[in-house]
């Protein structure tokens, strides 16, 4: 780990604001979002939380928000929430879920850490909170072998990530900025060729040799792998204890002041799953591709869905100092100017929880609401 990050770690951060181009798109597959109201039986004799008929849940059909999958195929949200109705919308892209949250289509959402970052710095700080953590890791920079067999082969090669300034585009410009070589960010164009491809398309791009790799989110490195790629480097290898926030749980402002109770109830049942995930790690996974094959269509293969599972860390702990250094990366390829993310969490819930739980709480690393 470079001394940079280490000691930006024990820094605070102080406003984003984003430049005009920037979208800040979290792990993405489009941006299209489909309804899907959950259709668990609610208990008998079940209580509606803060008078609520309903609570509207985000997430991405990804493995890295496999905390969000597992709650809703095993039952924990809606069992939480007793009486009143988990209804759930899932994403393709972190600004249709920001719009989400701010137009009130949703209260509560998983998301990754660029959207949180910039939704909450274009608002100055007045329409999210995170709330808690969901997963680490999951991030690999995958390559084709024939033409890439070490590191510094990827200078002048072509690599792939899912949108400009999303959470793996700030990661790679960063890394490549390690390594001294130049890149526009914006552009993409320098000493690596930077190509913004939707995940979804990658797969396809790589095939056809358009590109030569890609730092990508679980299943995408995973789908890249099958397709002949080697993983040439793995993310969680740059970063303190291998760990880094690639998931969070964010909340309307205005929800969270208004229905303490019901986000309790989520949070609750987010711990919960994260829980019985670590305990339970291979039926936990046929529970995540369960689900994503409901909400898609279509499960991922064994071939894939093994590596891409094994690959991340299911956590509470919303990893904040990380954040923070997420948001440095930024700031240093010139898509942030000025971060300030104070008051950005929100962990009083959470750590009412997970006391509840017997487990250890969590900290905002100084960033928490004062």
């Amino acid at each position: 780990m470079p001394a940079n990050r280490s000691s930006f770690l024990r820094r605070g951060i102080a406003v984003v604001t984003a430049l005009p181009l920037l979208t800040l798109a979290a792990c993405s597959y489009g941006s299209k979002a489909d309804d899907n109201t959950s259709s668990q039986k609610i208990a008998a004799g079940s209580q509606k939380l803060d008078g609520l008929d309903s609570v509207k849940i985000g997430y991405f059909g990804n493995l890295t928000h496999g905390t969000a999958l597992v709650g809703v195929n095993k039952g924990y949200f809606q069992k939480a929430l007793g009486a009143t109705r988990a209804k759930y919308q899932i994403f393709n892209a972190g600004p249709s879920e920001i719009e989400a949250l701010n137009s009130g289509s949703i209260d509560i959402g998983w998301i990754g850490p660029s959207p949180s970052i910039n939704g909450y710095t274009k608002s100055d700080g007045k329409n999210l909170r995170i709330i808690g953590g969901s997963a680490s890791g999951g991030v690999k920079l995958v390559v084709n072998p024939k033409k890439i067999k070490s590191l510094k082969d990827v200078k002048g090669k072509k690599i792939a990530t899912p949108q400009l300034g999303n959470t793996q585009d700030v990661a790679f410009l960063n890394w490549i900025a390690e390594q001294g070589w130049k890149v526009d960010a914006e552009s993409g164009k320098g000493d690596v060729s930077v190509v913004r491809t939707e995940n979804k398309v990658t797969p396809d791009a790589y095939k056809a040799g358009s590109i030569d790799g890609a730092w990508v989110p679980e299943p995408t490195a995973s789908k890249l792998v099958a397709e002949g790629a080697k993983v040439l480097l793995d993310e969680a290898d740059l970063w303190p204890d291998k760990k880094f926030v690639i998931t969070n749980i964010i909340v309307s402002q205005k929800f969270l002041k208004e229905h303490p109770k019901a986000v309790e109830a989520v949070l609750k049942a987010s711990v919960e799953a994260n829980k019985w995930i670590n305990a339970n790690p291979d039926e936990a996974k046929a529970a995540a591709n369960a689900q994503l094959k409901t909400d898609s269509g279509k499960a991922l293969s064994a071939e894939v869905l093994d590596p891409a599972w094994k690959s991340i860390q299911f956590t509470d702990d919303p990893l904040a100092a990380t954040l923070n250094t997420e948001a440095e990366h930024a700031v240093k390829a010139g898509l942030l100017k000025d971060p300030k993310l104070d008051g950005i969490y929100d962990l009083t819930l959470l750590n009412k929880v997970l006391k509840a739980e017997g487990e250890s709480t969590v900290d905002d690393a100084g960033l928490g609401v004062k």
